[in-house]
């Protein structure tokens, strides 16, 4: 349950429904469905597995991990890999959860009266505090900070009690009520049917078939230098009448139809869905290792592994994209919907949503609170992995190591709340951080389960106690798809985003923004500060992971405790 908690989150809820609606919906799922099998899984298994065997070891961190399997001096340094990622990623996670919580209290006690999406947008700037650097340090209920040190005390308060007493408990009751809640808003919105009569194409059914249908029907103009944009349309009714429109239009316009092979062929859509199964999984956070170190050597980590994966997926598809497009599409149509970003729908269009629904105080406080039960879950358990290498490194108990850990992310927090201004520090340590590190610890992952240990071994130490077996199927998609995907989109993510090739025209372009923000005639002084602090916990979790007798053990492949 715990495991389940962390993979349901803030992904589920507004990074995914944002990506299916900005790569078009059915085709993004297919890319999406793909990536889960042939990436989610077998890493989430790989994981488990691993996680495992190092708790019969006695380590419980994913430095202590590494040690034990590689037993190489250099294996507990790239372990702190799997400490990092998930305790900078709270440090703006967080951030993201205190808007949840405001949102939703804001709803709740009347104060949001919404009519324009210019206003949506000020609420959410002046709620992030994008308006400028430390406008977010306001002590006012209209911005994040209140919120935020609320929700920083629940998550220490959980954490403190630990694994069993604040963070499985947490989740035993968080994530019933997060899909009770859930299954209420989507069945509000599955009963909206066509609101308004004066726009019969903007309906429920129609925004089901935009994130379904992997084909794209389009309304283009014939003349390439035309300012007309190409517009979708979605349903037998709206694309009879875009036929209408087109004869009507003296061959200025005309229907174009886009396959999901062709759409299929852009580089940028695997690199979406796959980073959204890296984020929405959990898979290369060093989450799963450390959680699964706690289990016995007889308990089933396949069934543990297929349990976890499919409760977000459940939360992601079933509920988290089928609340937010569908609604979307409803109120404000497909041109409203499409390119919103990742936060777009949920901060910015479904407070409109809500404000046009009848009982909309009541259903927008309840889907803003859902987001952050779903987000507390996993953001208490992006802090285990910290708190298990302070104490396995340091040999401490839990007040030391929640104090230390307290201190660091107080301060990394407080860098990302100050920095605010085009929210360019939480960017800035999402893409290095949340991104690339991500993907490298994934792919070290895979290539140590499927090549160090070798599939046979692998295999036996999956199946050690599992009730069910493993398919015979991911054996060679473990041991070369698997890799050789990660190591492809890896190195696609590279051109696009650090060397800035254009993977459509396959051009060079300009240099990703991220580089330029740290290296340029004209740096962004927040980005430089993020990366620097990012590296800066590095050299400070390897000083004292050199120093640890346990994991000097570890690279002798002796238990801990012997």
């Amino acid at each position: 349950m715990a495991v389940a908690g962390s993979a349901v989150g803030l992904g589920n809820f507004l990074r995914f429904p944002g990506l299916a609606a900005q790569y078009g919906g059915g085709a993004f799922m297919l890319a999406y469905a793909i990536s889960f099998l042939i990436i989610g899984l077998p890493i989430g298994w790989a994981e488990w597995a691993m996680g495992r065997y190092a708790g019969s070891k006695g380590y419980n961190s994913c430095p202590g991990a590494f040690a034990a399997i590689l037993q190489k001096p250099w294996a507990k340094y790239i372990g702190i890999i799997g400490v990092i990622v998930p305790v900078v990623i709270y440090m703006y996670y967080v951030f993201i959860e205190s808007w949840c919580l405001g949102y939703a209290v804001k709803f709740w006690t009347g104060q949001v009266h919404l009519t324009s999406a210019e206003e949506t947008v000020a609420m959410f700037k002046t709620m992030s505090g994008q308006g400028g650097d430390g406008s977010s340090l306001a002590f006012s209920w209209d911005s994040a900070l209140p919120w935020l040190m609320v929700v920083f005390v629940i998550n220490f308060y959980l954490i403190y009690r630990g694994l069993s007493g604040g963070i499985e408990k947490m989740c035993n009751y968080g994530m019933p009520a997060l899909i009770v809640l859930a299954l209420v808003i989507l069945g509000r919105v599955m009963t909206l049917g066509t609101p308004d009569a004066s726009k019969p194409h903007d309906n429920v059914y129609n925004g089901l078939g935009y994130m379904w249908n992997p084909g794209k029907v389009q309304v283009v103009a014939t003349a390439a230098d035309s300012t007309i944009k190409p517009r979708d349309v979605v349903g037998a009714a709206a694309i009879a009448e875009a036929e209408k429109e087109v004869a009507a239009s003296a061959g200025a316009l005309k229907i174009q139809t886009i396959s999901p092979w062709r759409q299929l062929a852009n580089p940028a859509l695997w690199l979406a869905a796959a980073g959204q199964i890296f984020f929405s999984l959990s898979v290369g956070f060093g989450v799963i290792i450390v959680y699964a170190s706690y289990l016995k050597k007889q308990d089933d980590v396949v069934l543990s592994g297929l349990t976890a994966s499919s409760a977000n997926e459940f939360c992601e598809v079933a509920l988290g994209g089928l609340i937010t497009v569908p609604a979307a599409v409803t109120f404000l149509g497909l041109a409203s919907v499409a390119g919103q970003g990742t936060f777009g729908l949920g901060f910015t269009v479904l407070p409109l949503v809500f404000a046009k629904m009848p009982f909309g105080a009541f259903f927008g406080g309840a889907f803003f609170f859902m987001l952050f039960l779903a987000a507390i879950t996993s953001s208490i358990s992006m802090l285990q992995p910290g708190i298990a290498f302070l104490e396995e490194s340091l040999n401490v108990g839990r007040k030391v190591s929640v104090a230390l850990l307290g201190l660091l992310t107080t301060f990394g927090t407080g860098l990302v709340v100050y920095f605010t201004e085009g929210l360019k520090a939480l960017d800035t340590l999402d893409f290095w951080i949340g991104t690339l590190l991500i993907f490298v610890l994934a792919t070290v992952q895979i290539i140590v389960f499927g090549w160090h240990w070798g599939i046979d071994r692998g295999f036996a130490e999956l199946h050690q106690g599992a009730s069910i077996r493993v398919p015979a199927i991911f054996r060679p998609i473990i041991k070369w798809i698997c890799p050789g995907f990660l190591l492809l989109i890896f190195a696609m993510w590279l051109l696009k985003e650090i060397f800035g090739f254009d993977l459509t025209t396959f051009k060079a372009g300009e240099v990703s923004a991220y580089v330029t923000d740290l290296i340029s005639a004209k740096p962004s002084l927040p980005a430089q500060l993020s990366v620097v602090m990012a590296a800066a916990i590095f050299v400070f979790f390897a000083l004292i992971t050199s120093r640890s007798r346990a994991y000097k053990r570890a690279e002798q492949g002796l238990n801990k405790h012997d």
